[in-house]
C-alpha cells in the first residue's frame, strides 16, 4: 500500500502538468478553429475610412484620475516618474469643457515612465457613445512623449463598427501645464475598416 502510494504521489505533478498542457492545448486549438471562422476574409466590401476628430481634456488633479502609485516622498523628479494613475477624461467636439458637446470617454492607465523627460506609458480605450460611432471604441497603447508638437501613436485594439480595423492616433496639445497636469489635446483619428458580407 505504501508503494502505491508513494508511486501516486511521484506521479501527481506530471499528471497535472499534463492535464494543464492538454486543456491549453484545447483552447489554443478552439481558439484557431473560432479565428478561421471569425476572420474570413469578406467575401466582398468597400474599404471605409473614417476620420476622428475631437478633444481630449486631461487632469492629475483627481478630476478625472485617482492616482495608484507614486515614487517615495524622498524621490524627488521633475517628470514625477513613477506616478501611475487610473483615468477617465472627457473627449469633447470643442474645446470647452464643460460646455461642449460631449462624444465619449478614455478610459484606462497612465505610467510615467520617463525619468529626464516628461513621457508616459498610456493605456487607453476610446469609447464613443454619440452619433454614427455610438458604442465603438479604439483602444492605444503607446509610449506618449506629451510634450513633443506632435505624436503619432498606433491603433491596437477596436470594437464594433470599428472591428479589424487599422490605423492610428495623432495628438496635439492645445494646452498643457506642467505643474497642474492639466491638458487639452486636439486629437485626429484615422482608421480604415471594410463595409463586407463575411463568408
Amino acid at each position: 500500500l505504501e508503494a502505491v502510494k508513494y508511486v501516486c504521489h511521484s506521479l501527481l505533478p506530471t499528471t497535472q502538468f499534463l492535464l494543464f498542457f492538454f486543456s491549453l492545448n484545447t483552447i489554443i486549438l478552439g481558439d484557431a478553429n473560432i479565428q478561421r471562422e471569425v476572420l474570413k476574409p469578406p467575401a466582398q466590401g468597400t474599404k471605409k475610412v473614417s476620420h476622428l476628430h475631437f478633444y481630449f481634456h486631461d487632469s492629475l488633479d483627481g478630476r478625472y484620475s485617482i492616482r495608484i502609485a507614486a515614487a517615495p516622498p524622498s524621490y524627488k523628479s521633475a517628470t514625477r516618474f513613477g506616478l501611475a494613475a487610473v483615468v477617465d477624461p472627457p473627449l469633447t467636439e470643442g474645446l470647452a469643457d464643460p460646455g461642449s458637446k460631449l462624444l465619449g470617454r478614455a478610459q484606462g492607465l497612465y505610467v510615467i515612465t520617463s525619468m529626464e523627460e516628461v513621457g508616459m506609458l498610456m493605456d487607453l480605450t476610446y469609447q464613443f457613445f454619440e452619433g454614427e460611432y455610438n458604442g465603438s471604441s479604439i483602444s492605444v497603447l503607446e509610449q506618449n512623449a506629451v510634450l513633443s508638437p506632435l505624436r503619432k501613436m498606433p491603433v491596437l485594439g477596436w470594437s464594433a463598427l470599428f472591428w479589424l480595423a487599422r490605423g492610428y492616433v495623432l495628438a496635439k496639445n492645445y494646452h498643457y501645464n506642467l505643474t497642474t497636469g492639466l491638458a487639452i489635446v486636439e486629437y485626429d483619428a484615422l482608421l480604415v475598416r471594410w463595409l463586407a458580407v463575411w463568408c
